[in-house]
This record gives C-alpha cells, structure tokens and sequence, in this order.
C-alpha cells in the first residue's frame, strides 16, 4: 500500500518587518498636517459665509438728532479759535457727503468754496485751490475775489493761476474790492455770463432740489438793498417764484459778525426779505475768518425753528485777521488757516464741513431745513 502523496500548501509570505521609528514618526506627522490644513479651510469658508449673510448697521441708527463736530488745534499768536458748544437743533443723523453707489442714486450736489480770495502777496489762494482740486461740486465765491482791486489785469495775474482753474463751475459773488474798479469792470469781464447771468450783479439758479441766491451787497453802487430797490424788487419775486423747500443765500457783507468789520446794517433788509422766505442758510466773507452761527432771526435773536445759519468764511486766501468781540449766537470763530466751506444739498437738509489748508482744525454738522 502506498502512502499518499503529502497535500500541496500554498506558498506562505514572509512576514512584513515593523517599519522603523523615523517612518512611523514621518507618516503621523504628515497625517496631522492634513488635518490641520483641511480644518482651516473648513473655518475659512465658514468665516466668509457668516461675514457676507451679516446685515450692515443702519447709518442713522441710534443717532442724535443732529451732527455736529468741531476740532479745534492750539492757535498761533495772533489768529484766534474759539469753540462753543450748541444746543441740538431737530435735523437728520448722518453727517458727511453722501456717495453714490453702482445701483443707488447719484450724489448730492455740492456748493463749495469761500470769499477774500486771491492775493498775489500770499500763498492762501494756491493753497485753497489745492482742495477745491479734490472737490467735486459747483464752486462759489463770496466776494472781493481779487485783491487789491478788481482789475481786469488783477483777475488775470492773482487768481487765474490759483482759482482760475475752477472758473468754468464757478458762480461767483462781488464784493467791495471787485467794486473798487469801477461799474464791476474787471470782475464782470473776467466772469463773463457767470457774474451776471440775468444782466445784473445778482442772480439765482437751482442746484438739485435747492434754490441759490447770490445777490450784491454793495448796496451804494447798486442803488439799494431795501425792499423798493431794484435787488429788493427782484429778490421778493424770485423768492415768491420758487418752488424749492430750502434756500442758500451767498452775498460777501455779513449782517453778524465777530471779526474786525463787525456787524453790517446795511444788508438788514436782505435778511429781512430772506428771512420771511424761510431761507436756511447765508454764507458771507468780508471778515477774514471763519464764524459759524446758530440760527437767528434778523434782530439776532435765536431762533433754531425758523432762523436762519450764518456762515463768515473769508479764508479764501488773503491773510486772515484777528476777531474783535464775540457776538451773539456765535458758535464757532477760527481765524488759524485758510480753507473752503463745502455745502452738501441733500432733499430736505443739507450736511457743511469746512475744509482746512493746514493744521487739524474742522468744523461740520448736519440739519435738515425748515
């Protein structure tokens, strides 16, 4: 009997060795890199998603019922700042000139500028037309626009170079030096149109929803300001005519101020008519300085429902000058750096900040009209 033959098995494999300590180390090293990797990825993503669904604050949120700032910086020996608080008017939040955005509407219009601008013995005028360079808007002037006299050859060699590169949206005012050539000679020549667009030193316009005045403080020369005069006569019917909510008046006498030429009477009658036509705003110049005050009606009397602000801003460029005493209603002197006031027209209110040359000094707020 044969034995049988032995059963066949399969072919066994040598066992694996146990890999070295320095691989094992390697491989979970490795394995926690991508762990790490994949779980910021992960935090990433998740941080923009939060980010991009997180709703944006309401601008006017929590608010107050007006805006206003100013920031005032040590004076130099001679010029003078003088800070006074206000009470808070009823007016919109926000502050600040509005942008447009890709699908929101187009920007408020801007009224930007100053008075007692162009003097060929200073630097003022070059510098404030530096920021008039980075200000879209329409340009005013509140007169004595060259000095000393508004020649023709004045015009030409003090403000071309400085101003006269915003003269195409300028819409400017007269002033006692312009005056100074005689019959407005020079400032109505170098202006053209623009000085006196209806045939007269005084005129308006609309800019978007609002009226502009800009009338012709010198009252000699143009035969009155009072009521019966020919500018007395034309600004109770263009004010009569208007339809606009709010109203800027821009003529270079102020009829309160704190600096050196004090207050003016001769222009009471204006106030008078502007007044009674719920105007919101005067901008002024004469004085070389920068004054803001509370609403007041034409007596000086407080009156923040009807009043009307007025606004001294002879920072132009010519050299600023010291205050004499302080008036009533007076908020805000600064007689330290040339700058421009700019005017943001919104429906309903308007937003002012006045732009420096130099230095820290601001000054802006926001109200809304009558």
């Amino acid at each position: 009997m044969t034995d049988a033959p032995p059963p066949i098995l399969p072919p066994t494999r040598p066992p694996t060795p146990p890999p070295a300590k320095g691989d094992e180390l390697l491989r979970q090293v490795a394995l926690g890199s991508v762990v790490v990797v994949a779980t910021l990825l992960v935090l990433i993503g998740l941080s923009a998603v939060v980010l991009r669904a997180a709703p944006a604050p309401s601008p006017g949120a929590g608010a107050p019922a007006v805006a206003t700032t100013a920031t005032p910086i040590v004076a130099s020996p001679s010029p003078v700042l003088s800070l006074v608080p206000s009470p808070s008017p009823s007016g919109d939040a926000a502050s600040g000139a509005p942008t447009a955005s890709p699908s929101g509407p187009v920007a408020d219009p801007v009224l930007v500028g100053a008075g007692d601008i162009a003097n060929c013995t200073s630097p003022g005028d070059e510098a404030t037309a530096r920021l008039l360079d980075g200000i879209e808007g329409t340009v005013f002037t509140a007169g004595d626009n060259a000095y000393d006299r508004g020649t023709l050859a004045t015009f030409r060699e003090c403000y071309e170079p400085s101003w006269g590169r915003h003269r195409e949206r300028t819409r400017p005012a007269p002033g006692n030096h312009d005056w100074d050539d005689p019959d407005l000679a020079g400032y109505l020549a170098y202006f053209g149109d623009a000085a006196a667009p209806e045939g007269t030193s005084w005129y308006s316009y609309d800019l978007g929803t609002w009226h502009v005045v800009v009338l012709d403080s010198e009252c000699e020369e143009v035969g009155g300001c009072d009521p019966d005069s020919e500018q007395g006569r034309w600004l109770a019917a263009d004010l009569a005519a208007s339809e606009a909510a709010c109203t800027v008046a821009i003529f270079h006498y102020p009829r309160f101020s704190s600096g050196e030429h004090g207050n003016i009477r001769a222009v009471a009658p204006l106030w008078d008519a502007l007044h009674a036509a719920g105007t919101d705003v005067i901008v002024n110049g004469h004085d070389h300085d920068y004054e803001r005050f509370a609403p007041q009606d034409p007596d000086g009397r407080e009156d923040r429902e009807r009043g009307i602000r007025q606004f001294v801003v002879g920072t132009g460029g010519t050299p600023l000058r010291a205050f004499a005493d302080t008036k009533p209603n007076s908020e805000l002197r600064a007689s330290i750096t040339h700058g421009v006031l700019a005017l943001t027209l919104r429906e309903g209110g308007y937003s002012w900040r006045f732009h420096a040359t130099e230095g820290q000094f601001s000054d802006e707020g926001t109200v809304t009209c009558h």
